[in-house]
């Protein structure tokens, strides 16, 4: 099974303002409408089975809207394999995680930098003792600020990784993005996932081979980060610049499958 390991998808209430939101933030022009209709169409040109759908609560009163599009997904969108998401503010996560359980949600995700905490908050060490190897958890990793400023860093992750060995864990964009000289210093040889999201415009060759020798091909997934990125064009670009065989892509995309059982 090919999966797009990371992608957002939202309510066609919100996807305009969402997307404008990602704009604003990192300074890319979205490839996409953000909507689930114009992602299945991506998968199905980039011949993906499946995408893994990403929301972040932004404030404390977010999760439980999050959360109900995400089982909502669940329901409706086969194609669609959605994560929820808490947030350290939020008082009732237990009762939330019980509830993304029993609606067949597999995994979180948090973005530190989005959800207005750092990593190593003893908050959000607390909402991470409520997690177990039930949920596959995703980390947006990295930013524009230095790594000890940031929300969120590889260094973070890393002591992250090694207080809660429970649950799979996944950096996002190559385990730190803009941070990744950093991201091979603490996070190669950790039993730590990373996705190669938002990654091919900020790196050159040498630095991508270094990343994929640190992390080992069997520790790196496909991502495209849409709607910033198009499935199709990214799976070209990594392929092209690593000189992938049809084996070696074929491995790639449907290494994600076999987190999901």
């Amino acid at each position: 099974m090919r999966i797009d390991i990371h992608t957002h998808a939202f309510h066609n209430k919100i996807a305009d303002k969402a997307v404008h939101h990602l704009v604003d933030h990192y300074g890319i022009n979205p490839v996409g409408t953000g909507k689930a209709d114009d992602l299945i169409e991506r998968l199905d040109r980039a011949g993906l089975d499946k995408a893994v759908v990403l929301a972040a609560a932004t404030s404390p009163r977010q999760v439980v809207p999050a959360n109900n599009w995400a089982i909502e997904l669940k329901k409706t969108a086969p194609r669609f394999i959605p994560f929820g998401t808490l947030h350290p503010g939020y008082d009732r996560n237990g009762e939330e995680l019980e509830r993304l359980a029993a609606n067949g949600i597999q995994g979180l995700k948090f973005h530190p930098d989005f959800q207005g905490f750092r990593m190593d908050d003893p908050a959000f060490y607390d909402l991470m003792e409520l997690v177990d190897e039930r949920f596959i958890c995703m980390f947006h990793v990295g930013d524009d600020l230095p790594p000890d400023q940031n929300p969120s860093c590889p260094k973070k992750m890393a002591a992250l990784r090694k207080t809660f060995p429970k649950p799979i864990m996944i950096a996002a964009h190559m385990g730190g993005l803009k941070q990744w000289e950093y991201a091979i210093e603490h996070l190669a040889g950790l039993d730590v996932y990373v996705d190669c999201s938002s990654v091919m415009d900020f790196v050159n060759d040498d630095l991508l081979k270094r990343l994929v020798e640190a992390f080992t091909p069997d520790r790196i997934l496909f991502g495209s980060d849409y709607p910033l990125y198009d499935a199709d064009k990214e799976i070209q670009r990594i392929s092209r610049r690593l000189n992938m065989s049809e084996a070696r892509l074929d491995a790639f995309l449907s290494r994600a499958g076999k987190l999901f059982g």
